[in-house]
């Protein structure tokens, strides 16, 4: 995987980051948060986020910025790194 320092835009068709994280939080159509690994309701078919620059988006995706060390190369590295990072931050129980 190649790490470009410059900030990265969303890639288009991805919709990693609307799938692999957990929001703990309620948010506008998902009032008890989202599971890591479950589809986000607002990630439409083309992949992008139909809450982008909307006052429901949840607080914790606006706070997640893209980055090459979050994206990856493609998809398929975005989904993994996004899991691994979930697994290794989830809470005790």
């Amino acid at each position: 995987m190649s790490i470009d320092p410059a900030p990265a835009t969303c890639r288009p068709h991805c919709g990693a980051c609307c799938i692999a994280p957990s929001i703990a939080t309620p948010f506008f159509g998902m009032p008890h948060g989202k599971r890591a690994g479950e589809r986000c309701v607002h990630l439409t078919a083309d992949e992008a986020c139909a809450l982008f620059d909307r006052p429901e988006r949840p607080q914790f995706c606006r706070n997640l910025q893209p980055s090459p060390a979050m994206c990856g190369d493609d998809r398929g590295q975005a989904l993994a790194i996004l899991a691994r990072w979930e697994a290794e931050t989830r809470p005790e129980r």
